[in-house]
């Protein structure tokens, strides 16, 4: 049967009139322009590693462009209900407690022209790109299947990443062109909520094949989603242009640059001047400033991030959990949401969501803001004033500077000594090096389960891998969450988590819910994610 189209229609009729057939029609090919709009997109940093490969930028800026170039085979609806949707896979089925089956989606196409196939699967969870480097008893079983790319290795950190994202996994089986499995060593009930995780982004095997080094590769990485990366230039600008192959329909933007902008009054000049059309990581002071205009308009609100305080527990200022309780109770965490965010965002009760549902612990709370009890705390330790530095950055999360002060004055305030230090990266932060003693730091819930949260103080852990805090029975309620189906099991050991990591030994202290704010002209219909994902493609922009 034979489907015309409105414009079929039409042309065949006019080939009608002029007495023309299609086997006498000359060919000749008339372009039309593309009107689509070009968007700026100022940022405060781009990524934190200088590259756009997943295993390498897990950061909270690289969580934002990602998903416009880059697909995971299961999604979550980061600006409706936060469920998990189809993606690259159409659907998937449980097979047992350890083995997840899924049907990749038919006719997708990767930037470079590929067809995405059950083998490009295989090699983003295989060998040459996931964990090379990381010792055989770490590793389980893995499929390789990518050839000739033996001198791409990648740096440490991608398969550290990749352990923590994915702790139990043994390998891929390849069943079909658009069908496999996901094979866990051990049972794990989020196996389907991990495979959201932008770690488990598909990438092309044969773009990484022709790439002529890993980073190369890095920072050109071939993927599925609806724009493909044009440019990148570490600390200045990324563009990317439509991928009109895209399977979810032509992308309704040209391209889209995204520049760093760091200082916040630039940005936000910039957007009112009409040098961008969006401006990120806006502190709520200048929500008004914005929404004034009739042009334009902020939107966005509280997301699932949570900021935190970390310590280094092995700084023998610091080494007693004392001190460290002190500290956490310290924390005007009210008094900071109330003075920087305008009420904007909450306290979390941890590091914890409601949307964890069964999960959340709902009677567990942050600790209360108490001086005379960190002061009490002090004294039992028998600490002397001894200087604690923190390692801070200039204002890599909104409102960062603004928080340490009011943080640093708290502690001054119970009797603890704190002296900030600036740093200009997270290699000045995170490195082990004499002194280290406090630095700011959030989580993201990367899906509706504690483990998307809490597997971040466990081995293959940033604090855990940074050797900033360690604890053998925390590891053990870790792995009790990781691997038990049973839901009552779960919750006490996340609970018993939270005790050691929070209360009794506390390797870091919840400040706020994180919030982002983005101004952008009011014509324009796009909607905030709930997340750091900034969602550009069909469906979310008219």
């Amino acid at each position: 049967m034979t489907h015309l189209t409105r414009r079929t229609a039409l042309a065949g009729a006019g080939l009608a009139g002029a007495g023309l057939t299609g086997a006498t029609l000359p060919r000749i090919a008339i372009a039309q322009a593309d009107t689509r709009p070009s968007i700026t997109v100022a940022v405060q940093k781009i990524a934190t590693s200088a590259t756009l490969e997943p295993l390498r930028e897990q950061s909270n800026v690289g969580q934002r462009i990602l998903y416009s170039f880059a697909e995971t085979m299961i999604d979550i609806d980061w600006t409706g209900n936060l469920g998990q949707t189809p993606r690259l896979a159409t659907g998937w089925k449980r097979i047992d407690d350890r083995t997840v089956e899924l049907t990749l989606r038919e006719g997708v196409k990767f930037h470079n022209g590929a067809t995405l196939t059950a083998e490009d699967v295989a090699f983003t969870f295989g060998e040459a790109r996931m964990w090379t480097g990381t010792a055989a008893d770490n590793r389980g079983v893995f499929v390789s299947t990518t050839q000739g790319a033996a001198s791409k290795v990648p740096p440490p950190e991608a398969p550290a990443i990749a352990k923590a994202a994915y702790p139990g996994f043994e390998r891929i089986e390849i069943t079909g062109p658009r069908t496999l499995r996901f094979v866990n060593r051990t049972p794990d009930v989020t196996l389907e909520s991990r495979l959201t995780r932008n770690t488990g982004a598909i990438f092309s095997r044969q773009g990484f094949d022709e790439a002529a080094s890993w980073m190369d590769w890095a920072r050109k990485p071939v993927g599925t989603g609806p724009y493909k990366i044009r440019l990148y230039r570490p600390d200045q600008d990324l563009v990317l242009d439509a991928h009109d192959e895209y399977w979810g329909g032509r992308p309704p933007l040209k391209s889209i640059r995204y520049v760093e902008v760091p200082d916040v009054s630039a940005r936000v000049n910039g957007l009112l001047a009409g040098d961008f059309d969006f401006a990120c990581d806006l502190p709520p002071d200048q929500i008004p400033l914005i929404d004034a205009n009739p042009r334009f308009q902020v939107r966005g609100g509280p997301i699932t991030n949570i900021r935190l305080s970390v310590w280094d527990k092995y700084n023998p200022a610091i080494a007693d959990p004392r001190v460290r309780r002190a500290l956490t109770h310290a924390v005007d965490r009210q008094g900071i949401v109330d003075a920087l965010w305008q009420g904007r965002t909450g306290v979390p009760r941890g590091l914890q969501w409601e949307f964890f549902g069964d999960m959340y612990l709902g009677d567990w709370e942050a600790p209360r803001f108490d001086p005379a009890l960190a002061r009490g705390l002090l004294k039992e330790a028998g600490y002397k004033g001894e200087e604690i530095k923190y390692q801070l950055l200039n204002n890599y999360y909104t409102n960062q500077v603004q928080t340490s002060q009011i943080l640093v004055e708290g502690w001054r305030a119970a009797g603890l000594n704190v002296v900030i230090e600036m740093k200009e990266n997270w290699g000045q932060i995170l490195g082990r090096f004499p002194g280290r003693g406090i630095c700011d730091n959030s989580n993201s819930a990367w899906f509706a389960d504690p483990v998307a949260s809490v597997s971040s103080v466990g081995p293959g852990g940033q604090t855990w891998e940074a050797g900033q805090w360690r604890n053998d029975e925390a590891a053990q309620m870790l792995n009790a969450l990781q691997t038990s189906t049973d839901l009552q099991r779960r919750r006490t050991a996340f609970r018993r988590l939270l005790e050691i990591v929070e209360r009794e030994d506390p390797g870091y202290t919840v400040l706020h819910q994180n919030a982002t704010f983005t101004g952008t002209k009011r014509a324009f219909g796009w909607k905030a994610a709930r997340s750091f994902v900034m969602d550009f493609g069909p469906g979310n922009w008219s």
